[in-house]
């Protein structure tokens, strides 16, 4: 018999009042951006490209490794289960995307899947056609929805649960068999909070639905930091998920077992992301 466990992450600041303000406030400067640079805008949104010109880029194998495992084991919150073990998919990922709201933004999560599967080659993930053929679920919904559609997926007694920790503007959380390997993963993302917001919540979202469910404040140049906003694939993140996705990487795996192999992994993963990036290794 296949047990299974979930565990839940929530991107966004951790009190939803100072999420609002903030987000009223950068919606009103990235609408002031998008007017001062057209031609970028209409390209990428101007906030992301400023963010990318000042991303760090180099980075320690001790930075790599430490965020790694801050971020990989653990769980932001977990309703049971074990969380001291490698989750991750084992084979394809599909990713459906029902939308519920207004603006339909479903190209856009076409492209955010079309741009993970570039950065992670050892990852098999692309969109499905139906609902039935997809092990990832993305429920796109208004704001003031989310609430209501958290209670229509974990119930209300779990649902207030999860509300009360995490306070969230958009959620994702995943089930596992016993040996550890994703089955389903659920993605819920608001859409009429501004574009910004909408694909810094949708990177974060869906890629903590792969496996590196925990988020840790004390790592700035991760998107897993409820005090990031990046709404793009940084290099950083290309690293953890890269480690995460490499085939010798196996779901199940302890902390020490992960560490006898990145002595051999760790170099390919650097030569692999410098790659993509065009980066020196």
């Amino acid at each position: 018999m296949v047990t299974t466990r979930i565990w839940l992450s929530a991107s966004g600041l951790p009190v939803f009042s100072r999420m609002a303000r903030r987000a009223i406030a950068m919606l009103s400067a990235l609408a002031i951006a998008a007017m001062l640079w057209p031609a970028a805008a209409a390209a990428e949104h101007p906030e992301v490209t400023k963010r990318r010109a000042e991303e760090r880029k180099a980075f320690t194998d001790a930075e790599i490794i430490d965020g790694f495992f801050r971020i990989v084991f653990g769980a932001e919150f977990h309703v049971s289960g074990r969380v001291d073990r490698i989750r991750k998919y084992e084979g394809p990922v599909r990713v459906y995307v029902e939308s519920r709201a207004k603006p339909d933004r479903r190209k856009q999560v076409e492209r955010v899947v079309a741009d993970i599967r570039s950065k992670i080659p050892n990852l098999d993930i692309a969109m499905a056609e139906s609902r039935d053929d997809a092990n990832v679920t993305v429920t796109l919904v208004r704001d003031r929805d989310l609430k209501k559609t958290i209670r229509e997926f974990y119930g209300r007694e779990q649902a207030a649960r999860i509300v009360k920790s995490l306070e969230p503007q958009c959620l994702s959380g995943f089930r596992k068999d016993d040996l550890f390997r994703i089955q389903h993963s659920d993605v819920i993302v608001v859409v009429d909070a501004g574009e910004f917001i909408f694909l810094d919540c949708m990177y974060e979202e869906l890629l903590q639905a792969l496996g590196p469910i925990n988020d840790d404040d004390d790592l700035p140049w991760t998107m897993f930091n409820d005090e990031v906003q990046m709404a793009f694939f940084g290099i950083y993140d290309q690293y953890l998920l890269n480690i995460l996705y490499d085939p010798r990487i196996r779901a199940g795996m302890t902390k020490e077992q992960v560490k006898a192999l990145l002595p051999q992994v760790l170099p390919d993963v650097r030569a692999l992301v410098a790659r993509l990036n065009g980066l020196q290794d």
